[in-house]
């Protein structure tokens, strides 16, 4: 009964794992290019690396962001994975293999530089309008 126990534990000590915080799951459909190129910054300067994934369609809005990301100097690429998964539309259907992609970026070292002179542009450029 013990060995179950453990058994149990361990799967759902595992699965959280997999749940990593700095992971930004990106759709094509539900947000903007630039709000997934916003939110990595924060994630960046929140965890100081950035987890992107997108499925399918939006494999190549991941590689956008991290293009973006890396051109302007904010990151620099970690690790690149690409993978295929078994997806079902509904239970018991078969599963349909999508094409997933994970990108691993990390700050670069006048990250904190260039996210200072973002906000002191967006600070001083909205009295320039008034």
């Amino acid at each position: 009964m013990e060995g179950i126990t453990e058994g149990v534990s361990n799967i759902v000590i595992s699965s959280s794992e997999s749940q990593k915080k700095n992971r930004i799951q990106v759709s094509n459909t539900k947000k903007s290019l630039f709000f997934y190129v916003n939110l990595s910054k924060r994630y960046m300067q929140q965890y100081n690396e950035v987890e992107l994934c997108g499925l399918g369609m939006a494999i190549s809005t991941v590689v956008s962001i991290a293009e973006i990301l890396k051109n302007n100097g904010f990151a620099v690429e970690k690790k690149i994975r690409t993978l295929t998964v078994d997806m079902r539309d509904e239970p018991g259907a078969r599963p349909i293999p999508k094409a997933k992609i994970e990108i691993l970026l990390g700050k670069t070292e006048n990250f904190d530089e260039l996210m200072a002179a973002e906000a002191e542009e967006r600070e001083y450029g909205g009295d320039e309008q008034n």
